[in-house]
């Protein structure tokens, strides 16, 4: 057998193990399952539970004005949605009991108090002639927690109360509704194969769901792969595999194994948002008019291609960090340094988010601890230029192989290595031994 067909098979033996011992475990599938029905939940149920959302109400009405109880029966009888100046959101289902005001009404107030305690009501609402000068409305309810209720309550008072302050004054009510009222974006996005309305929320979601993923499996795997070091040099399983394999051979299946394992999640992960964001699954769940964040094969080819470059580079250095150190207590203090690389990008996450073309975004697109996690952020918003892409992956991959190639000669040496914690002026005399 050739030599390197030989030591292609060690590599892939090693890599086998690793992917194996790792898939088969109840805890991988959970987690992997889990995500997806979690983006799952997270397109579909918002969406459905606001437009399917009712607030209720039993609300005893007392108007000392005479003058707003009308008003607000008139159109919740009508159905109108409470929202001032047009906005929108969940019809609240009030069901009013508009009561004459009694001569007394501390007696009156005490009354309505106590068929809130006794279930007959929700609550009551007291309106007095000081509403059109202080803005205020008694309210008393058994509970004041249905904020989304209430906030509609307001809006609607806020709207009759307005409309008969301008009356009184002279005013033509509807025609100043009209004058004042707010302005609204229709938004387009234009892009090389057409306009596309909408859908800045799903962009969005996109972007920050890519940016997450990548986060999350970096750090985890990357750390994986330096746990997995740690633990075969503590149990010296590492020495039985070193007698058939070199340390070069080792690391590199290690490598390949872990990053199969990640791909294979990655994967299932990818294929559901696929097919949770396809045109027949969002046709039957999503509500009509809902815009569901959509995968192009780009933006899937680049994501794949910066998790590889990015969990090779990271992973290279927890495995360098793995062999010099003899436990995770030990590791910890160099394992810091590359969790701080990856949370870098969470610091300039929302001005990249906001303008992907700024310098900033640019510069820290092109330095390569940080370009996965920020060229993902600006590749999901809005494609950079062609020259950006290929600096980013030129330096990114020259990056690479110096770890790469730094990783390789601390193996050598430390992978054999125990007794005491090296030091850093230790660990780089390694890579000149080797």
């Amino acid at each position: 057998m050739p030599r390197a067909e030989l030591l292609n098979r060690r590599v892939l033996v090693v890599a086998r193990r690793d992917y194996l011992s790792r898939v088969r475990t109840p805890a991988f599938w959970i987690t992997t399952v889990i995500l997806p029905l979690l983006m799952g939940s997270w397109l579909v149920l918002p969406s459905l539970i606001m437009s399917k959302s009712r607030g209720g109400l039993r609300l005893a009405v007392v108007d000392e004005t005479g003058r707003v109880a009308p008003e607000l029966e008139k159109r919740v009888a009508s159905g109108a949605k409470t929202g001032a100046e047009g906005e929108g959101g969940p019809q609240v289902n009030l069901t009013l009991h508009v009561e004459p005001a009694a001569p007394d009404p501390a007696t009156q107030k005490k009354e309505l108090d106590r068929r809130v305690v006794a279930d007959e009501i929700d609550a009551w609402l007291w309106i007095s002639p000081k509403v059109f000068d202080d803005n205020q409305v008694e309210y008393h309810g058994r509970t004041l927690s249905n904020i989304i209720t209430l906030e509609r309550v307001e809006r609607l008072l806020t709207s009759i109360v307005r409309e008969q302050r301008l009356t009184a004054a002279g005013y033509d009510a509807s025609q100043i509704e009209k004058l004042v009222k707010g302005v609204d974006l229709a938004k387009t996005q234009v892009t090389e194969k057409g306009s596309k309305k909408g859908g800045g929320f799903a962009d969005l979601f996109v972007a920050i769901g890519l940016f997450m993923i990548l986060y999350m499996t970096i750090i985890i795997y990357g750390q994986m792969v330096m746990n997995g070091v740690l633990e075969e040099k503590a149990n010296r399983v590492v020495e039985v595999i070193a007698s058939t394999t070199t340390p070069e051979q080792l690391m590199a299946g290690k490598l390949l194994g872990i990053c199969g394992v990640a791909l294979t999640q990655i994967g299932v992960w990818l294929t559901s948002a696929a097919v949770l964001t396809g045109p027949a699954m969002a046709a039957r769940l999503a509500p009509q008019g809902t815009n569901l964040p959509t995968l192009s094969p780009a933006v899937i080819a680049h994501f794949v291609a910066l998790f590889l470059l990015g969990f090779l580079f990271y992973s290279s250095w927890y495995a360098l960090i793995g062999a010099a150190f003899n436990s995770p207590q030990e590791a910890q203090q160099l394992a810091s340094i590359g969790v701080f690389f990856v949370i870098v990008p969470w610091m300039v996450f929302m001005p990249v988010l906001n303008d992907p073309d700024s310098t900033m975004a640019v510069v820290f697109s092109l330095i390569p601890m940080f370009t996965p996690m920020i060229m993902m952020l600006r590749i999901a918003v809005k494609m950079p230029p062609a020259w950006q892409l290929a600096v980013a992956y030129t330096l990114m991959i020259l990056a690479d192989l110096g770890m790469v190639w730094l990783c390789a000669r601390v193996y050598r040496v430390g992978i054999l290595m125990y007794g005491k914690k090296p030091s850093l002026s230790e660990i780089w005399r390694w890579t000149k031994y080797a």
